[in-house]
C-alpha cells in the first residue's frame, strides 16, 4: 500500500489520535547507541553532532534532554510523496503559537508538540480536518 497523496484527502481523513504519556529529545554519541536501547526509543536520527534519540520521558534519566513533549499520530496512511500536509498542519499550529516537531514515518506523520500545548494542537488539527471535510461536502 502506497498511502494517499492528495491533500484534500489527506487533510479530512488524517484523524488526529495524541499518543499516551511523554517523550523527550536527547542526543547520545554514534558508539553509545547500544548502551541506551533499554530505553525503548521510537526514534532515532544520526547528525554529525550525534545521535538523536526521541524516548519516553519516563526513561530518560541521566540524558540531557528536551522538555517533554506529547505525540499526535495522523492516523492516515499518508505517501512519503504526499505534498502539502505538513504545511497544512504546520501553518494550523502556529496560528495558535504551537512549536512542532515533525517526524514521517513510513505510514504516518507524527507530530511533537510541547507537553502544555497538547490539548490546544489536538484541538487545532481536529478543527483543520473537520473544515477539509466541510469544504468537501459544499461542493
Amino acid at each position: 500500500m502506497s498511502g494517499v497523496t492528495d491533500l484534500d484527502e489527506l487533510l479530512k481523513s488524517m484523524e488526529p489520535e495524541l499518543a499516551d504519556g511523554s517523550f523527550v529529545y536527547a542526543c547520545v554519541a554514534e558508539d553509545e547507541i547500544a548502551s541506551h536501547l533499554f530505553r525503548k526509543p521510537i526514534g532515532l536520527f544520526k547528525e554529525a553532532e550525534g545521535v538523536t534519540l526521541i524516548v519516553p520521558a519516563i526513561a530518560a534519566e541521566g540524558l540531557v534532554a528536551s522538555p517533554p513533549m506529547r505525540m499526535i499520530t495522523l492516523t492516515v496512511h499518508s505517501s512519503l510523496e504526499a505534498v502539502g500536509l505538513t504545511g497544512a498542519f504546520a501553518a494550523a499550529l502556529t496560528r495558535e503559537g504551537i512549536s512542532a516537531n515533525v517526524v514521517a514515518a513510513y505510514h504516518h506523520d507524527h507530530i511533537f508538540v510541547p507537553e502544555r500545548d497538547a490539548g490546544r494542537a489536538l484541538e487545532a488539527l481536529r478543527a483543520l480536518s473537520r473544515s477539509a471535510r466541510e469544504k468537501g461536502e459544499g461542493r
